[in-house]
């Protein structure tokens, strides 16, 4: 929490404790898991998959793979349809 403190600070100017981060990130919970059970609305005319390897620390400080599925829709518009962290 203290270094996503930081680094909002850098990015925004914007001072948060790291009990403000945790109590935002808590609030987001129930947010991201009604993002990744909702329904999907519209056809997709593509899907893209694609992964990135990202350093998280959870017990052990390791890069993981955030996997994310990205749809075009007929009028081009591009929507992130999910992703998944493995």
């Amino acid at each position: 929490t203290r270094e996503i403190a930081d680094l909002i600070e850098k990015m925004y100017g914007s001072h948060y404790s790291p009990a403000q981060v945790s109590n935002i990130t808590k609030q987001m919970i129930p947010k991201v898991e009604a993002y990744h059970k909702r329904k999907l609305s519209d056809k997709f005319f593509c899907v893209y998959l694609d992964a990135t390897y990202l350093p998280l620390r959870r017990e052990t400080f390791e890069r993981e793979a955030v996997y994310i599925a990205i749809g075009i829709k007929p009028n081009g518009h591009k929507e992130v349809i999910d992703y998944c962290i493995a």
